[in-house]
């Protein structure tokens, strides 16, 4: 990787701003981010799956799906920086070769030791999305920021939803190893696509890589509006993982007695919340993208109640599962506007501080979630799901408070 930048950097980043992104380059981001975020969630509807191949416990199997999380958080602490400094294209084609190989040790797995650790490097390299946002981000227009966006979001959580629809049907049919032999090829042909169909783009940082990791705690400790965002986004997300990684168990429980073929096509229910990401990013760009945030929390505790009073009838999870998603990535997408709009020579490492307190909520969200349904069944993820979003609430009232102060 070369660390020159070069010198039409700047005039480039100007001409950005004059010109609106194409819209199939807005779409072809969205591609690569679904089908490249998929690689973390194959693993939730097949769990009860692998714990019976390894012969282990529900909440054993499940600090699996946590490692993966914390994986991901790894990397982009460590790697998603890098964005700022070397060419992005680059970076994201590596990364997609290095996942490929993650995938196929997770298909290989003779025991539960070396599925967790190959399942860390698959978290841990899955960080092509996170590259890519930045991306899109930097190339869009200003007035048109929260709906490129909100496009590129649209991908990133169909990719989320329908990876679960996706592995819970394979490994119905031929067994979940199969599952991510088919990600790491997908994974392959990700990689040579977007080597001739992305643009080349040049960093605006020369910082080394010691100087990158440093600043992450400047941009956190000076930077009030990625501190809200970061703290809020990993507590909506810690809700989300919650219900994601312990639905599975739920459906095998009467009165469903569902495998892992129906609980992944409760993915597809929530593709409807995902379709509105592009929508709520238009409402971001015209209006206060904070004010968002608030109404997609009440959203997302809504769906827990709901969850929590009818959660066994069918009806009442497929509309909390539409509002979930909704309220999630209203949430995403209007935090995500806020914290591009601070600083253009450091969205990556922005971006960086807030995935990280995003993806370890989304870890603790699915221990906890584990440990609620140890505990309480489907009661104890409802509890813990909504204590997360209270928790959410109090923190958006009490900075609500101080800014009219």
């Amino acid at each position: 990787m070369s660390d020159v930048i070069a010198p039409t950097a700047a005039a480039e980043t100007a001409q950005a701003k004059e010109t609106r992104m194409p819209r199939k380059l807005a779409w072809l981001l969205a591609f690569a981010c679904a089908v490249s975020v998929a690689n973390l969630y194959y693993i939730q509807p097949v769990l009860p799956d692998m714990g019976r191949t390894f012969s282990v416990t529900a909440g054993q199997i499940g600090f699996v799906a946590t490692l993966t999380q914390f994986g991901y958080a790894a990397g982009l602490l460590f790697i998603i920086p890098l964005g700022d400094r070397y060419r992005r294209r680059l970076l994201i084609c590596l990364m997609l070769v290095l996942v490929a190989l993650a995938l196929v040790a997770v298909a290989i797995s003779p025991s539960l030791l070396i599925l967790s650790l190959a399942s860390f490097a698959v978290g841990a390299t899955t960080i092509v999305p996170q590259l890519i946002i930045p991306m899109a981000a930097g190339m869009a227009h200003p007035q048109e920021r929260g709906r490129v966006i909100g496009v590129v979001m649209t991908g990133l959580l169909i990719g989320i939803l329908l990876a679960r629809t996706f592995s819970g049907f394979i490994s119905a049919q031929l067994g979940w190893r199969v599952v991510y032999w088919i990600a790491a090829a997908m994974m392959i042909l990700l990689a040579v696509a977007l080597h001739f169909l992305l643009p080349e783009e040049y960093p605006q940082a020369n910082m080394s890589y010691p100087q990158l990791l440093k600043s992450l705690w400047g941009l956190f400790r000076t930077e009030p509006v990625l501190r809200e965002a970061s703290c809020i986004g990993a507590l909506v997300f810690g809700a989300f993982s919650a219900f994601w990684a312990t639905l599975s168990f739920f459906l095998e429980t009467p009165p469903y007695h569902y495998g892992s073929d129906v609980a992944g096509t409760f993915g597809l229910v929530g593709v409807v919340g995902a379709l509105a990401a592009s929508l709520v990013g238009r409402i971001a760009d015209r209006h206060n993208p904070r004010l968002t945030v608030g109404f997609a929390l009440g959203i997302v505790l809504v769906s827990f109640v709901i969850f929590w009073l009818t959660g066994q009838f069918l009806w009442g999870l497929i509309i909390g599962v539409i509002l979930l998603d909704l309220g999630s990535q209203a949430n995403q997408v209007s935090n995500q506007a806020r914290i591009y709009s601070l600083n253009p020579a450091a969205r990556n490492r922005l971006n960086t501080v807030y995935m990280v307190f995003y993806f370890v909520g989304g870890s603790i969200g699915s221990a906890l979630g584990a440990f609620g349904w140890s505990f309480a069944k489907w009661n104890g993820v409802c509890l813990i799901a909504c204590i997360l979003l209270v928790l959410a609430l109090l923190l958006y009232g009490v900075n609500s408070l101080r800014r009219k102060m």
